[in-house]
């Protein structure tokens, strides 16, 4: 059994069940400054001129290099369990998504 006294680095992180339900986002945009990094998530629907930001991280340079390093090490392991990630130029989408075709 662990002892609290032998771990005086733990972390409680608590989540409300708002933030837990996630947001979507198909696209990231990412900007930086000389200070911090911020990354803007959006869902982008197709056919629909305007997107709106869904959510807004700003990270400290160490932070973002430290994300960057945690997502290439969770990339790795799931194409090792699951096979490579397509990039979206190797994954033919249909435009439509199952909806009407939209016309203009």
């Amino acid at each position: 059994m662990s002892n609290p006294e032998s771990m005086p680095n733990q972390l409680n992180i608590e989540i409300s069940e708002e933030i837990a339900e996630g947001q979507y986002a198909n696209l990231a945009i990412i900007t930086h400054s000389h200070a911090e990094f911020v990354v803007d998530f959006v869902n982008v629907m197709p056919g629909t001129p305007k997107s709106r930001v869904k959510s807004r991280i700003i990270l400290t340079p160490q932070h973002a290099k430290r994300l960057m390093h945690a997502i290439t090490e969770n990339i790795q392991k799931y194409e090792s369990i699951n096979g490579p990630i397509k990039d979206l130029e190797e994954v033919q989408l249909p435009l439509n998504f199952g909806g009407p075709t939209a016309q203009a």
